[in-house]
């Protein structure tokens, strides 16, 4: 478990993170740099999950030696519905989101924690404001849990 308490915010006790794949995790389908390491590292306190459309198909192959729980949507579901069920499913105060895209915004706005993320691909308009964090790079989401000092320099009020 993951636990800071954030002056006049709160605390979080965080269980699970929960991310979104493509323009979060990967561009184009590839794993950032840094990404792995990272994961390694986090896993040894949070349960990660990554859930995902899987645009390019690349997911299962990116993350198969990872330690981090994949799911799959099919097309025909609702994304954004099926992400906020799973953060529900989890306990939402236990949960960080972390993504970028509309079908992000509803699980960003349920979790304890949202951190939007802004790689090449972009960041969708409401996803700024259903977010807690705005960050710049995947790596700088993940050093948010690595370095929770900088989560209270970010939120404290």
């Amino acid at each position: 478990m993951f636990e800071i308490e954030i002056p006049r915010y709160g605390k979080l006790r965080l269980k699970h993170l929960v991310f979104d794949f493509n323009g979060t995790l990967a561009v184009d389908g590839h794993l950032k740099p840094g990404v792995r390491e990272r994961f390694l590292e986090l896993a040894k306190e949070l349960t990660l999950h990554v859930i995902t459309a899987d645009t390019f198909g690349r997911a299962k192959k990116a993350l198969y030696d990872l330690p981090c729980k994949l799911l799959i949507l099919p097309p025909e579901e609702p994304h954004d519905e099926a992400k906020l069920k799973y953060v529900e499913e989890l306990g939402p105060k236990y949960v960080a989101a972390i993504g970028n895209g509309e079908n992000d915004i509803l699980m960003l706005s349920e979790a304890a924690l949202g951190v939007a993320v802004l790689l090449e691909e972009g960041v969708a308009r409401e996803v700024l404001l259903a977010a807690d964090i705005l960050v710049k790079d995947i790596n700088d989401a993940l050093d948010l849990f690595l370095n929770p000092l900088r989560l209270k320099a970010t939120l404290r009020r």
